[in-house]
C-alpha cells in the first residue's frame, strides 16, 4: 500500500514537474495509523489535481498564489531572478526596471515570485519596491539608453536605461524625455530612443523588417547563461527581447518557444525562429536564433560568445543539430 501510495505521489509530481511554472512540492505524512497529503502548491488547480488524484485522502496544503496577492517591480536597473535564494545560485533571467512580480513567498532577503508570463524564481528583495499605480507610457527601443541629469548629452549621466524596459515618460522637451523609474530614479533620455505604448500594428512586411533591424543592434552583446539585456544575453532572451521590442510576448526559454510558436517550414522569412536541439539523440531544444532570410541566422552563440550571424548550412553543428522553425508573426 506504501509502495502504490508513493508511486501515485511520484506520478502526479511529474505532471507538475516544470520548476520554472509549476510548484507541486508534496509528500505523505503518516500520524495515528492514518495518512494525509501535506506540502505546497502553486495554485488552486494544482491543489485541486492534488485532491483529485487522491480522493480519499485528507490534504492538507500551501498554496502559493492567492486571490489578493502582493505586487512588486523591480527598483534597480536590472536584477537577477534566480532558481534558489542567493547570489551564487543559477541565474534563470534577468527582470528590467519596473517589470512586475507577483510575491509567492519571503525567505530572508530573498523573495520567490512570479513573473506575468508565469515564470518562477527568486529574486533579491532589496531590489524590489512596491508596484506604480500609473502604467508605463514608452518602451527603451535601444540596447542602451543614457539616462542624463538634465535634457542635454553633456550633462551627467544619472545611470542606463535597458533596451525593452518599459517607462513611464513624464515631460518632453527639444528631443529628449523625462522617465520616472521605479526606485525613484529620474532622467532624460533621447526620445528616438523610444517608442510609445501601445506599440502600433505593422504590415507583416515592415514587421519583420524592424524584427530584423533591431536583432542587428544588438550585434557584439555577450553570451551570458541567463542574460536578458545588453549586458549579456543568451539566446533565448535575445529571441524573446527582439519580439517584445515589437509588441510580441514570447515565452522565456527555448524549448517553451518552440512548443508555443506556429511551425514553419523553408525558406524562411526574416524573423522566423530557428531551433536546434542536443547532440546526445535526446532531440531536447537547446537553442534559438533569429532567421534574416532562410538559413541566415543571427543568435547569442556561446561559441562566438556573443551575438553575431552565422549560416545553419555552413556550420556543421547547427546544421546537424536543427530541429525545425516556429514564427509568432
Amino acid at each position: 500500500m506504501n509502495s502504490i501510495l508513493e508511486q501515485k505521489i511520484d506520478e502526479l509530481k511529474a505532471q507538475f514537474s516544470d520548476r520554472r511554472t509549476q510548484v507541486c512540492d508534496i509528500e505523505v505524512v503518516k500520524a495515528g495509523g492514518t495518512a494525509k497529503i501535506t506540502g505546497t502548491v502553486l495554485d488552486e488547480a494544482t491543489a485541486t489535481a492534488v485532491q483529485s488524484h487522491f480522493p480519499a485522502i485528507p490534504t492538507e496544503l500551501t498554496i502559493l498564489r492567492q486571490p489578493e496577492p502582493e505586487w512588486l517591480a523591480v527598483s534597480t536597473t536590472l536584477t537577477g531572478l534566480y532558481n534558489k535564494p542567493g547570489f551564487g545560485a543559477g541565474l534563470d533571467s534577468e527582470p528590467h526596471n519596473g517589470q512586475a512580480v507577483e510575491l509567492l513567498r519571503s525567505e530572508e532577503n530573498w523573495a520567490y515570485v512570479r513573473q506575468t508570463d508565469g515564470y518562477l524564481g527568486w529574486m533579491y528583495r532589496p531590489y524590489l519596491a512596491a508596484k506604480p499605480a500609473t502604467e508605463p507610457t514608452h518602451l527603451v527601443s535601444e540596447p542602451v539608453a543614457p539616462l542624463h541629469l538634465a535634457p542635454d548629452a553633456g550633462a551627467p549621466l544619472v545611470s542606463r536605461v535597458l533596451g525593452g524596459t518599459a517607462v513611464s515618460v513624464t515631460e518632453t522637451q527639444n528631443g529628449w524625455a523625462c522617465l520616472d523609474l521605479v526606485g525613484d530614479l529620474t532622467g532624460w533620455v533621447p526620445a528616438h530612443m523610444l517608442r510609445q505604448l501601445p506599440l502600433p500594428t505593422l504590415p507583416e512586411a515592415q514587421l519583420r523588417q524592424r524584427l530584423v533591424a533591431d536583432a542587428y543592434s544588438f550585434t557584439g552583446v555577450p553570451y551570458q547563461w541567463g542574460g536578458s539585456s545588453a549586458y549579456g544575453i543568451d539566446c533565448s532572451g535575445f529571441a524573446q527581447m527582439v519580439h517584445k521590442l515589437s509588441g510580441i510576448q514570447l515565452p522565456r526559454d527555448a524549448d517553451m518557444q518552440f512548443d508555443n510558436g506556429r511551425a514553419v517550414e523553408p525558406p524562411f522569412q526574416p524573423g522566423d525562429l530557428l531551433f536546434f536541439a542536443s547532440p546526445n539523440g535526446h532531440r531536447r531544444i537547446t537553442h534559438v536564433g533569429i532567421s534574416l532570410g532562410d538559413w541566415q541566422l543571427i543568435h547569442s552563440s556561446r561559441s562566438h560568445n556573443g551575438v553575431y550571424v552565422d549560416n545553419v548550412q555552413a556550420v556543421k553543428h547547427l546544421r546537424e543539430t536543427f530541429a525545425g522553425a516556429r514564427s509568432y508573426i
